[in-house]
């Protein structure tokens, strides 16, 4: 592949990126993201045989933001297990709030499985992390479970938050509360 077809290759994907931010997930096409590009409907054949293939380098791309995201929210990671949690929880949460069309795309069934690109070695390891830290805030706890049941916690927040279930049914104009209240759940209310 020449820098030219690696260029070409990360312009698709940028191009994804940006109509997934613009428009969501529904909007991917492999037509439309070759005419956003300025490329034949074909072209990005060439680099994405499929459209699964194409839509696992976008997700992709977010599972690297997030991470990145994380990574700065822990900072050097000298914070007590039960902050360094909390402080992925509100990234994971203002991740899903800001990019709604890629958070979408992120967590599809069908690109993780897929094995396309190995999404499931970017994501997984964003969950090793939250698993360790309940661990050492939860001693003694399977893990995994806590941190599993944590993950879907904060995926139900983000989804009814962003869908307006919860503002109605709650009353509440932020999600920190929600936040808080499920980490106490999870974690302990001390700590």
């Amino acid at each position: 592949m020449t820098e030219s077809d690696t260029g070409l290759r990360d312009r698709l994907v940028d191009v994804g990126v940006a109509l997934v931010a613009a428009e969501g997930a529904q909007a991917l096409t492999l037509r439309e993201i070759a005419r956003r590009a300025g490329v034949s409907h074909g072209a990005p054949r060439r680099w994405f045989p499929t459209h699964l293939e194409l839509l696992s380098a976008i997700a992709h791309r977010g599972f690297t933001e997030l991470a990145g995201r994380a990574e700065a929210a822990l900072g050097d990671g000298t914070a007590a297990p039960g902050a360094q949690v909390a402080a992925l929880a509100r990234v994971y949460l203002e991740f899903a709030r800001d990019n709604p069309g890629m958070y979408h795309l992120m967590f599809r069934h069908d690109l993780l499985e897929s094995g396309h690109l190995r999404l499931r070695e970017t994501s997984l390891p964003l969950f090793g992390l939250l698993a360790d830290l309940v661990g050492r805030a939860r001693p003694g706890v399977d893990a995994r479970l806590v941190a599993g049941a944590l993950w879907a916690n904060l995926h139900g927040i983000a989804q009814l938050w962003a869908w307006g279930s919860l503002r109605l049914a709650t009353g509440a104009d932020d999600v920190g509360p929600l936040l808080e209240t499920a980490l106490d759940a999870h974690l302990g209310a001390g700590r």
